[in-house]
C-alpha cells in the first residue's frame, strides 16, 4: 500500500508537476527545488525528485552559491544522487556561471575597485582554492581580457612576474589590475601579497604598463591596494 506521506510526482495535479508547470506557467513559476528536480529526473523509493532537491538545498542553506561549491563526491553523499545526477547538477550550475561571464564579455570600463570585483565574480566566486588572475586594460581602462595566471591550495598561489607581463605585452595592454582570491574570506593582505605587489609595480613602471590595483577577492567583499593607498 502506498505511503500517504509520499506521492509520486506523476500522481500530482498536472499544474504542480515541475515539467508540466514550466510549460503551463513558465520557468519563473518554478522554485529552485522544482527546477533542480527536472535535472534529477527521478527521486528514490520513498522520496520524489522534488523532495531530494529540497534536502540538498536545505543542506546548502537554500543558497545556490553554496550549492555551486559542492563537488561530485559531495553531492553523491545525498540519498538518491549517483554520479550521473551529481554531474548533471554541476554542469547546470557551470552553465549558469558561464552565462554570467558571457554577459560581461562586452568591453567594460573599470573606473573603480568595485568594477574589477564585479568583473571577476564569475571566475572567483565559490572557489575553495586560491587563483591569481590579471585584468588587461587599454588606454581608456576598458577591459581587453581577463587572464588566468596560476592556482594553488587553500593557503596561497604563485604568480610569476615574467608570465604576467608576457600576457600584457602580447595583448598590447596599457595597464593591468592584479586579482587573487582568499577562500578563507580573510581580506587582510599577507606579506607575500605586499611583496609581490611591489615587485610587479616596479616591473610595470619599467615596461610602462602600470599596475593600477591589486584586489584580494572574497565571496563577501574585497580589499583594494589602491583604495588603501598601498600601491
Amino acid at each position: 500500500m502506498e505511503d500517504v506521506k509520499y506521492l509520486k510526482i506523476l500522481s500530482w495535479a498536472e499544474e504542480d508537476r515541475p515539467r508540466e508547470k514550466l510549460i503551463l506557467k513558465g520557468k519563473e513559476s518554478l522554485s529552485d527545488a522544482e527546477l533542480m528536480a527536472i535535472l534529477l529526473g527521478s527521486g528514490t523509493v520513498s522520496l520524489s525528485a522534488v523532495d531530494v532537491a529540497k534536502l540538498i538545498l536545505k543542506e546548502c542553506n537554500n543558497n545556490l552559491n553554496d550549492l555551486a561549491k559542492l563537488s561530485v563526491k559531495d553531492l553523491q553523499k545525498f540519498k538518491g544522487i549517483g554520479e550521473a545526477k551529481a554531474i548533471t547538477i554541476i554542469s547546470a550550475l557551470e552553465l549558469g556561471r558561464r552565462r554570467k561571464e558571457a554577459l560581461q564579455n562586452k568591453r567594460e570600463k573599470i573606473t573603480c575597485a568595485s568594477d574589477a570585483f564585479d568583473i571577476m565574480k564569475p571566475n572567483l566566486l565559490d572557489l575553495q582554492h586560491e587563483e591569481f588572475w590579471i585584468i588587461l586594460l587599454n588606454r581608456s581602462n576598458a577591459v581587453i581580457k581577463k587572464v588566468f595566471i596560476s592556482s594553488g591550495g587553500i593557503a596561497g598561489t604563485v604568480a610569476d612576474p615574467k608570465l604576467i607581463y608576457k600576457h600584457a605585452l602580447e595583448h598590447l595592454a596599457s595597464a593591468i589590475i592584479l586579482v587573487h582570491n582568499h577562500p578563507s574570506g580573510n581580506l587582510k593582505p599577507s606579506e607575500a601579497d605586499i611583496s609581490l605587489t611591489r615587485k610587479l609595480k616596479q616591473a610595470g613602471s619599467f615596461l610602462e604598463i602600470p599596475v593600477l590595483d591589486h584586489l584580494i577577492f572574497t565571496d563577501h567583499g574585497y580589499y583594494s591596494f589602491a583604495d588603501e593607498d598601498k600601491l
